[in-house]
């Protein structure tokens, strides 16, 4: 059974990321989305929220042949993967300078265990420009995220800044 770790905060999930979940599932046999636990990041949802709110979108995606998991996880993303039985970690990829962070992520995770492999998805060209961060300023500031996260991410979204 082929296993991938689509790593994350998902602080709120967007579109962009579910684009890469549905792409994702077509890779394996098993995706186990990990929702990181970064206090570092200080996020606007709990971990609680992050989880529920994966799970509800991954619901919703069709992934035929492909079991989805939900996994938080507050070690390093290479210990995760070993926790996992994961062979690879899936990372998407939105603009060149994102790049440069993943690359050098890359390499250390290489260093710690060479046999779990990274694959990089580009974003689909509509969600390239979505980045949660952005979405939660847009929302603070009373703007339009309907074109960013899905409808049920967005009510959420709207009552935490209510």
């Amino acid at each position: 059974m082929r296993t991938g770790l689509y790593p994350g905060t998902f602080d709120p999930v967007t579109l962009g990321h579910r684009d890469i979940i549905s792409r994702a599932c077509t890779l394996v046999d098993r995706l186990v989305i990990g929702v990181a636990i970064n206090r570092d990041k200080g996020p606007l949802f709990t971990l609680e929220e992050r989880v529920a709110m994966i799970e509800e979108e991954c619901a919703r995606i069709d992934c035929s042949g492909c079991e989805i998991v939900v996994h938080p996880f507050e070690n390093l993303l290479i210990d995760c993967a070993v926790d996992v039985g994961a062979q690879t970690i899936i990372r998407g990829l939105r603009a060149v300078s994102d790049f440069e962070y993943e690359f050098q992520m890359v390499g250390m995770n290489r260093a710690m265990n060479a046999e779990i492999e990274t694959v990089f998805l580009m974003a689909d060209a509509g969600h390239q420009a979505i980045a949660s961060k952005l979405v939660k300023e847009i929302a603070r500031l009373g703007g339009d995220i309907s074109k960013f996260v899905p409808a049920s991410v967005a009510e959420k979204l709207l009552k935490k800044f209510a």
